[in-house]
């Protein structure tokens, strides 16, 4: 039985402060100081995030088409087991030699296993399949134990044992949806998986930086630059990662193809989303209008034109993706007020196109070493996104992001950051639904989509509103922040609490029933834990007590919430 559901909740409250100190305010900051994404911390934590991230990618790769007996199987593994070489440089430089040589050894073993749980699921070889799931488990409880002891126990072992098992888990679990057909759920959980890379960096950065202050100048890894600069790393891989695939798999005519163009879909938004918390609604649909028509959808082109043999077709589209180039580089200086010049961007996303016509190229072409070298140097060329976009978002709005301001959400920073005016660029009236008069608030979600408005604010959560056994769930802590209430959880006794003004309202997991100022009052359904690690409470109960008007559109899955403040 997988732990995941079980260990999240404690997982996604633990990692946010893995070892005290951790995560101190930065002794070299002051409000006098411009704050910079460019610290020797930032570095560490940018450097884990990329390597991480690109291992659940290579490694639901590898696994995937070793299950179809892709011809590009053999060269999908190679890519992953040099991914975890090219680890032990990093580990080197911080614990020595034969601490590199350690982790190299454990973790180069832990691809083989996975390997091996492939080709046991392929022969439906069950016994197999135990072993190879039991050689997983000693990896997790010897990795979790390597960790803890180079990390001086600044990241303890049960909370690297718990993070580790929930990433293969998440592998697992996309490899077993892949299997089923359900492509969907697939790459649904792929996107949650290579976010978790993400948390887990920020943790192990922060346990090694809180170990060895001096070596990182004394700066820490979750400065809201900082965080900045990961966030925008994220959503600029994992944009990479998925139209790699796609295009491989539109090419072979593989029948994911479809569930990939959505995943793309979905990042998209949450880039939309980012854009928009930071440029407003105009910026917003400017970016989305620019990015989806002459790069999303000139990649599919391409693609078409490609297998083909269409060198006209493909010369227009290549004509396409350089018009994109040009116009985004201008959006991007523009919206940046030349902070990231546009000449500079526009050469990065040369580089970029270039690199991801260089994988489809020669993946038709049948070398698929050299697709799988393009591969990886695309992936890491965008983790120079973070540094460069991130540098000058903060230049730009240096007040936005000092350290010690209202610190923004753990997994998705720059979503909370207040959108500045900016002159060059139309900013919108309000975000839609608009609210009736100053004194009505509104707040928006939607089933599958991390996206929330409150009137004319747009952020991203760290979860999902979701339908479960027929009954709506949205997520309190959002919900509680979001109009200016307290949310605080307690582990030991899985209750969350939330407290607006003079009320208080407490809500227990597993529990159909819910305390207002001491009087429990009955729940639609229980309250529980999502597969993200956050409390979820039924839509209909939560508004009903709270005294808001509900809006339920069947047709796209939006829930919008209104009411007199």
């Amino acid at each position: 039985m997988k732990m995941k559901k079980i260990i999240a909740p404690v997982l996604s409250l633990s990692l946010l402060v893995p070892a005290a100190g951790a995560f101190a305010a930065d002794s070299t900051s002051s409000t006098s100081m411009a704050p910079t994404v460019s610290t020797k911390a930032a570095d560490l934590r940018a450097g884990l995030d990329y390597l991480l991230s690109e291992h659940f990618a290579l490694a639901v790769t590898a696994m995937t088409k070793a299950y179809e007996g892709a011809p590009d199987a053999k060269e999908a593994y190679d890519a992953l087991d040099q991914n975890a070489v090219d680890m032990q440089p990093a580990i080197e430089s911080i614990y020595g030699k034969q601490a590199a040589a350690e982790f190299e050894r454990i973790f180069r073993a832990h691809n083989k296993y996975t390997d091996d749980l492939v080709k046991a699921t392929k022969m439906n070889n069950q016994e197999a399949v135990k072993q190879a799931e039991a050689n997983v488990q000693g990896f997790v409880d010897e990795f979790a134990d390597f960790l803890s002891k180079a990390t001086g126990g600044k990241l303890p072992g049960q909370v690297a044992e718990q993070a580790i098992r929930l990433h293969e888990d998440e592998v697992q679990d996309v490899f077993e949806k892949y299997v089923a057909g359900d492509y969907t759920g697939a790459y649904t959980e792929y996107r949650e998986g290579l976010n978790t890379m993400f948390t887990i960096s920020k943790a192990l950065s922060g346990a090694i930086v809180s170990q060895n202050p001096s070596m990182f100048d004394n700066t820490t890894v979750d400065t809201p630059a900082a965080d900045l600069r990961s966030a925008l790393n994220h959503l600029a891989a994992e944009h990479f990662a998925l139209s790699v695939l796609q295009m491989q798999k539109q090419y072979d005519g593989k029948a994911d193809s479809q569930a990939l163009i959505d995943a793309e879909a979905g990042n998209t938004a949450d880039f939309k989303a980012a854009i928009a918390s930071i440029y407003g609604n105009a910026g917003a649909d400017q970016f989305e209008k620019i990015w989806v028509t002459n790069h999303i959808k000139a990649q599919s082109d391409y693609v078409d034109a490609l297998k083909k043999g269409d060198q006209p077709a493909l010369e227009i589209v290549k004509n396409r993706i350089n018009d994109f180039t040009k116009e985004f580089a201008a959006f991007l200086g523009t919206a940046t007020a030349n902070n990231l010049p546009a000449a500079a961007a526009e050469q990065a996303l040369m580089t970029h196109e270039g690199q991801v016509q260089k994988v489809i190229d020669n993946y038709a072409a049948k070398n698929y070493t050299a697709a799988y070298q393009a591969d990886r140097e695309g992936y890491k060329t965008m983790f120079g996104i973070g540094e460069a976009l991130g540098g000058a978002i903060v230049k730009q709005n240096p007040d936005k992001f000092m350290t010690g301001a209202a610190q923004p959400t753990p997994q998705q920073p720059m979503m909370e950051q207040p959108a500045p005016q900016q002159p060059a660029m139309e900013q919108p009236a309000a975000t839609e639904p608009a609210a009736s008069d100053s004194s009505m608030m509104t707040i928006w979600m939607k089933l599958n989509s991390k996206s929330l408005k409150i009137n004319d604010k747009t952020t991203m959560m760290d979860t999902m509103p979701m339908v479960m056994n027929g009954t709506t769930y949205i997520p309190l802590r959002y919900l509680g922040e979001g109009i200016g209430a307290k949310v605080s959880w307690n582990a030991k006794t899985g209750e969350a609490t939330v407290m607006a003004g003079s009320d208080t309202m407490k809500f227990w997991v597993g529990k159909d029933t819910v305390s207002v100022n001491g009087q429990n009052k009955q729940l639609d359904a229980a309250a529980m834990v999502n597969k993200d690690g956050r409390t979820v409470v039924p839509l209909r109960s939560i508004t009903e007590l709270l005294g808001w008007n509900v809006k339920w559109d069947k047709n796209d899955g939006s829930i919008t919430l209104t009411k007199s403040m």
